[in-house]
């Protein structure tokens, strides 16, 4: 199947030019059945002059953005829009560099924006469970230090890479998560927030790995790059680390967790063509705020 294309700009700023039409399309996907007020549960409000909503019970006021990663902020919705789409249009990504250039802001509103976007874009893909056959490994991100330990023993940041395969065997979903050991207390941790009931497991079966997969079925075996076993997923793992690195040109471990996140975001997202806009603005409505 042909991948789909891109938006084009001025179809965009047919739809997303006023602050009305960005506010009532944040509406529609944070109530797509209709507005609940978040204080007492009723569902019946309507929208005042100022693009707050009431509620007609408890005359309770929020607005569309209210509770979520964009919650009191002094950016024009339209700013935020034209962000979404300049995030959701290039696949590469787009760096707070660029962004600032694009939306006339300072690098540090940029960033600032694009921090709030990956958040909601984490948020999401934590909805959602890798189920059927799944090609699981770990992975080390960041530069090698001289004279540093190379592997498994690694100063690098530690991550768990999981990849669920469709019937035909193709690549469907994915999960990277930071994790500060590949110990089996962790693996099981991962694998339980992350792998439905039921799912086959492929790994390349190092030691704590065995033990903390024994609740689903477990395929194992000694990785050999040329037995088409775990195939897709070092593909993927190398397409993050070019991703990473050239777009952001490599980053601190503090925040390669919002990073992973973005990336497999637009991973399992990556038909979606003109959609994706769609996707991220329903992502950031349904998002919350950090703890």
């Amino acid at each position: 199947m042909a991948k789909k294309k891109g938006l084009p700009l001025g179809t965009f700023l047919k739809r997303f030019s006023s602050e009305a039409q960005c506010q009532e399309y944040l509406a529609s996907q944070r109530w797509q059945t209709g507005y609940v007020c978040p204080q007492c549960g009723c569902r019946h409000g309507y929208r005042l002059s100022n693009g707050r909503y009431q509620c007609a019970q408890c005359r309770h006021q929020t607005s569309v953005t209210a509770g979520t990663v964009l919650h009191k902020t002094h950016m024009p919705l339209t700013q935020w829009f034209l962000a979404f789409y300049f995030v959701s249009q290039d696949k590469r990504g787009i760096s707070a560099v660029h962004l600032a250039a694009m939306l006339g802001t300072t690098y540090k509103t940029a960033w600032s924006m694009l921090r709030r976007i990956r958040i909601a874009m984490g948020q999401r893909n934590e909805t959602h469970q890798l189920c059927g056959v799944i090609e699981f490994d770990d992975a080390y991100f960041g530069g090698p230090t001289t004279g540093k330990k190379r592997g498994r023993g690694t100063e690098k940041a530690k991550v768990f890479v999981a990849l669920s395969l469709d019937e035909r065997g193709n690549p469907g979903f994915l999960k990277m998560r930071v994790t500060p050991n590949i110990k089996q207390t962790s693996v099981k941790k991962f694998a339980h927030a992350a792998f439905a009931d039921g799912s086959e497991i492929h790994s390349d079966g190092y030691c704590s790995y065995i033990p903390a997969l024994d609740s689903y079925t477990h395929e194992h075996k000694l990785y050999d790059p040329d037995s088409g076993f775990l195939h897709w997923l070092h593909i993927v793992i190398s397409n993050a680390k070019a991703f990473i690195l050239g777009t952001y040109h490599g980053l601190s471990k503090k925040y390669l967790q919002s990073y992973l996140d973005e990336y497999s975001f637009r991973f399992c997202r990556r038909d979606f063509g003109a959609a994706l806009l769609e996707r991220l603005t329903l992502a950031v409505s349904l998002s919350h705020l950090a703890d």
